[in-house]
């Protein structure tokens, strides 16, 4: 497991470090550079490198990269504080340029001079590296300020930074690889990110001496005559079984379930009244689910009274682990979300960025601008488990909170959201805690799609083929 810390917690541990353990900041200066440098020369064994320096620990750093690049053999070094004379330094060609332009404490728009640098930098055809993080990056947000330095890898200083992940820092870090200077960290209050290491703990080696019993009963309950999803809502079914879950139950609306009868033989298919096209709400349908141990409700359902009514029931009488998506949170949002405040069962919400300013009240831009810290709010009002969705996820119960960067771009397609639930709903079906094992199984979610871009490509990619890469995650933890 891996920390990932904001601007303001790194510069804590900064000053703790060199006022309370003794350690100057010259001296940190230095092994920043050190760290940097033996980085850059596990890779690579000379070329001609161009050091960018601005101001402040980030131009120092560079300092020390280009001193100890410069004393080996194979390495041509230019250092370059940013000025007018800077850009005649692009009439030459590099192989590597090092970015020490800014550090992590940017928070306004990258203008003038510095604008100049990182275009060029940009358009400059050389492997870039970046200190700590690129230069324009918002290292909380990952937010451009402007304009950013498109790093090919990023070397971070002690910890991860938020920044590296979040909105475009994704795609403007390259690579990132953390580096301890000897920063010293305390507590456990910073997001966190997994590992596989961390997730092999849910597909540890079984005892032989089990039954089907022993690893829970799973039920989806989905779909609609408009959103049949029939295949998906079946395959998702499978999935809670393949998780690991000892049994799995699909409930579907009466007018959808002729045709999944014996789609996968290995699930339950049970029918729920309907109006025609939607369920009704039916207190004894829903009754003989209550002895589940986790419920998924909401994939492709519509946005009806008889979902919200289905919801509401399940909130007051349900005692286990209840995950709510895609409509069952639309309706919610619709029909009133304080029902979740009166509930028996451990709730996980699974939401993208717009259904989650739907029951949030809150502007899209806004979620995503301060991704993290609206999860965690709504998480600790409503007692639930968030699991907001994005290119990259945030997890939180209020007090622990997770992010996953796992998956690829070609998962960005109708049908992968509901995989994800069909993925919790098995794994909560055996598992206690709510928090973390949704973050392990957004993690075997994501390295399911990775896979299958591995062996495709960026846009061929569909729901059905994720699940069928989960054995092969699941293979590699």
């Amino acid at each position: 497991m891996e920390r990932i810390l904001s601007s303001e917690q790194m510069r804590f541990a900064d000053s703790y470090t060199v006022e309370k353990l003794g350690i100057s900041s010259e001296e940190l200066v230095v092994r920043a550079g050190q760290a940097v440098a033996d980085e850059i020369l596990k890779r690579f064994f000379g070329g001609r490198v161009l050091v960018c320096v601005g101001k402040g620990n980030n131009g120092a750093d560079g300092k020390i990269i280009a001193d100890i690049l410069a004393s080996k053999h194979g390495f041509s070094v230019s250092v370059m504080p940013i000025s007018l004379d800077f850009f005649k330094m692009f009439d030459k060609k590099y192989d590597i340029i090092v970015d020490c332009i800014f550090g992590t404490g940017l928070n306004r728009e990258v203008e003038g001079k510095y604008k100049t640098a990182i275009e060029k930098i940009n358009a400059s055809g050389a492997f870039v590296i970046a200190c700590d993080i690129a230069s324009g990056l918002n290292s909380d947000t990952g937010k451009v300020m402007g304009v950013a330095v498109k790093a090919n890898l990023t070397i971070a200083i002690q910890e991860y930074k938020l920044g590296h992940f979040l909105g475009d820092g994704i795609d403007y870090s390259g690579e990132v690889v953390a580096k301890d200077i000897g920063i010293s960290l305390w507590g456990d209050d910073y997001v966190k990110r997994l590992n596989n290491d961390s997730v092999k703990k849910y597909f540890a080696t079984r005892d032989r001496n089990v039954h089907k019993g022993c690893f829970g009963k799973t039920v989806i309950i989905g779909g609609s005559k408009k959103f049949s999803g029939g295949a998906l809502l079946s395959a998702n079914a499978l999935t809670a079984l393949k998780m690991g879950s000892g049994y799995s139950t699909l409930a579907v609306p009466e007018c959808i379930f002729n045709p999944l009868i014996g789609i996968n033989p290995e699930c339950i298919l049970n029918a729920i009244p309907d109006d025609g096209e939607n369920i009704v709400f039916d207190q004894n349908s829903l009754n003989e689910y209550l002895t589940a141990d986790c419920i998924a409700i909401g994939m492709g359902m519509g946005v009806t009274q008889g979902v919200y009514d289905s919801v509401k029931y399940l909130l007051e009488n349900f005692e286990n682990t209840l995950i709510i998506d895609a409509d069952g949170l639309n309706s919610l949002a619709k029909f009133g979300i304080e029902i979740i405040k009166n509930k028996k069962c451990r709730v996980i919400i699974t939401p993208h960025v717009l259904e989650f300013a739907r029951l949030s009240g809150k502007d899209k831009q806004y979620v995503i601008d301060n991704f993290i810290d609206c999860a965690k709010q709504f998480a600790s009002e409503y007692n639930v488990t968030v699991v907001l969705k994005s290119a990259v996820s945030v997890i939180t119960d209020g007090v622990d909170t997770f992010i996953n960067t796992t998956g690829c771009s070609g998962m960005a397609k109708a049908g992968s959201g509901d995989v994800l639930s069909g993925i919790l709903a098995g794994l909560m079906s055996r598992v206690d805690e709510l928090s973390e094992s949704s973050a392990a199984g957004c993690y075997i979610f994501g390295k399911a799609g990775e896979l299958v871009e591995s062996e495709q490509n960026q846009f061929t990619i569909t729901a059905t083929d994720i699940i069928s890469a989960l054995p092969k995650a699941i293979n590699l933890l």
